[in-house]
């Protein structure tokens, strides 16, 4: 299989999930600056226009970065990232959905509507990416309050959940689009999964 990726969020949430599960491919780059991804070669692999996209040994090709998740934890089934069925896997959807939802999808949103990043290609509104960027920052309490419960997001086990809300905590310190206010749990949180070798997967 071989992993067609850009240096983006969701590519980042691909490699910490398979460093963990110590798996690995072979990568093809794709330039997104150039619009390679909005190519009929590249739509044929994904009509969204997307990465990363993981192409299967079969030739077939797999979108979403969470769909590209499941599969390597289907592959691969420890540890369990996604949770044992029953409670532990639903709490861990509920707070990987959230992260997703409430924060890297509002920040995302800032990013592209404030900085005008793909104004080539798509209607930019700042008024929306400050809405976006305001949102993002109020939720920021509510990750927050759970970490001051729970060792990792989801419980006492790091998870997907974890993945998604670092890849989008860090995104959005480095674009500085989004408030962020002071979360003293949350940085706790950061520092323990700053800690794993996974995190610095490239």
């Amino acid at each position: 299989m071989r992993l067609h990726e850009a240096p983006s969020p969701n590519a980042r949430r691909v490699h910490i999930f398979m460093a963990e599960k110590g798996i690995d491919c072979p990568r093809v780059t794709v330039d997104i600056r150039a619009g390679e991804n909005i190519q009929a070669e590249y739509l044929g692999k994904n009509p969204a226009g997307r990465v990363p996209v993981l192409e299967l040994d079969d030739g077939s090709f797999l979108a979403e970065s969470v769909a590209i998740c499941r599969y390597l934890d289907w592959m691969q089934p420890e540890p369990r990232l996604f949770g044992a069925p029953g409670i532990e896997a639903a709490t861990i959807e509920m707070w990987n959905r959230r992260a997703e939802l409430n924060f890297m999808a509002n920040v995302a949103a800032a990013f592209r509507n404030i900085t005008g990043f793909f104004q080539d290609r798509e209607t930019c509104v700042k008024e929306w990416g400050e809405v976006a960027a305001n949102a993002a920052s109020r939720f920021v309490g509510m990750f927050d309050a759970q970490l001051a419960k729970t060792e990792y997001l989801a419980g006492d086990h790091f998870s997907i959940a974890d993945i998604t809300f670092v890849v989008a905590w860090d995104f959005a310190r480095r674009v500085k689009v989004v408030p962020l206010p002071d979360a003293p749990n949350v940085a706790r949180w950061h520092s323990l999964i700053a800690s794993r070798p996974s995190y610095k997967a490239e």
